[in-house]
């Protein structure tokens, strides 16, 4: 680890790689969610609290030819002002410094006259190829803005980009960090991934099987319960024999399945399939619905969530556990009919993290799915990188991280 909280920034211009991609409504550029942007509030205050200054930079969106207006940071100035403190400060401080651009003549002389106890953030990264390109000479300028390098940006940890990645070659050992927030992803992954206590289960969602293989082959290793939910249960469902109507299905992974399970049955892994269904006539918020068995779903209707059984069958197995990953929804949860499996996954989890379980949610739909059901706080622990989060459980080494530690 960095010890990052054992420095002691004084005097020192902090180069941070946040991640502020947040959402910004298309008519006013407000912002909609700022948790990534709150998530690195810390790792800021900590090092203006020692007497440092701050230079963050981020991307925002996906431009494609250069600057565009709706993807400027500048739309995050005055809500960074108000999550620092620095609006109507009555120290005086000033407020935060923007620079129109991340390696120009602007960013050179703000960051060269930047004062202990100042902030100043850059334009968006991606208004330069090189950004995504992990150009040396790029992030060579990046780096000569600042003293001392910080990622605090695990959501884009799984990229080798100039900011994420090449740029921790131009600093010394020591004056590379993980910030609070990286800090904090990384303890509790490992603490899931190889520090497990068991039984360990993991509660895989979401829609296609081909996007959680890898996951699931490597928590094979180490997992004792895979409940698998959502969409891509019905292609294991098919695999297995079974009658699915017109639920989700890759048929091009059916043999994937029946070879997940031969794997797991080898190494005495408890695979957990859905055993009912909330189906539906059309994937449709107003759609007529029923029940089935999920392995005997009618033609012409569809599982969109866990039925009753299920969610007492899964309850049972989370309620046991002392270590919980989850990643994936049971359902289409964000409609009201098809909510009820993924909500009752988060209450197990919920009361089996407060009877001692060590809990880690990442995943987006995950996460967005304990904030609306209000259960961010009754977790031990929510991931903000989703991609990020998916590919270290994947057993892969994330760039971002590996910069720090090398």
């Amino acid at each position: 680890m960095s010890k990052f909280s054992d420095h002691n920034f004084a005097n020192q211009k902090a180069l941070i790689r946040v991640d502020f991609n947040v959402p910004l409504d298309k008519e006013t550029f407000a912002i909609t969610d700022d948790n990534r942007m709150r998530a690195a509030i810390p790792t800021i205050q900590k090092i203006l609290k020692d007497g440092g200054s701050v230079i963050l930079m981020s991307h925002l969106g996906r431009p494609k030819d250069g600057p565009e207006e709706k993807y400027s940071l500048k739309h995050l100035v005055n809500h960074l002002n108000d999550l620092l403190g620095f609006t109507n400060s009555p120290s005086g401080v000033g407020g935060v410094k923007f620079a129109d651009d991340c390696i120009g003549a602007s960013a050179v002389e703000l960051s060269a006259s930047l004062k202990n106890g100042e902030v100043l953030l850059l334009e968006n990264l991606r208004f330069y190829k090189e950004e995504e390109k992990g150009d040396e000479a790029f992030a060579e300028k990046l780096s000569k803005l600042g003293d001392v390098w910080v990622n605090d940006a695990f959501g884009t940890a799984h990229r080798a980009h100039a900011s994420t990645a090449v740029i921790a070659k131009y600093f010394p050992r020591e004056k590379r960090f993980f910030g609070l927030l990286m800090e904090a992803e990384v303890i509790s992954a490992e603490k899931v991934l190889h520090q497990s206590q068991k039984p360990f289960v993991a509660i895989i969602g979401g829609a296609k099987v081909s996007d959680k293989i890898l996951i699931i082959e490597n928590l094979l290793e180490r997992a004792t319960d895979i409940i698998i939910g959502g969409g891509m249960a019905y292609t294991f469902m098919k695999a297995e024999g079974g009658k699915i109507g017109n639920s989700l299905c890759e048929e091009d992974r059916l043999q994937t399945a029946i070879d997940l399970l031969k794997k797991a049955a080898a190494k005495g892994v408890n695979i957990h399939l859905p055993s009912d269904s909330i189906i539906a006539d059309k994937f449709d918020a107003n759609a007529n619905i029923s029940t089935a068995p999920s392995d005997d779903i009618p033609d012409g209707w569809m599982g969109l969530d866990i039925g009753a059984n299920a969610s007492e069958q899964f309850t049972n197995v989370i309620k046991h556990s002392k270590t919980i990953l989850w990643n994936g929804p049971m359902g289409v949860f964000e409609m009201a009919k098809f909510q009820h499996g993924t909500k009752a996954v988060a209450v197990a989890i919920a009361e089996a993290t407060q009877h001692g379980a060590f809990s880690l949610v990442g995943g987006g739909d995950s996460v967005a799915a304990v904030n609306q059901f209000g259960f961010a706080d009754k977790v031990s622990y929510v991931s903000t990188g989703g991609g990020a989060m998916l590919e270290y459980f994947e057993g892969k080494v994330l760039p971002g991280i590996a910069a720090v530690n090398e």
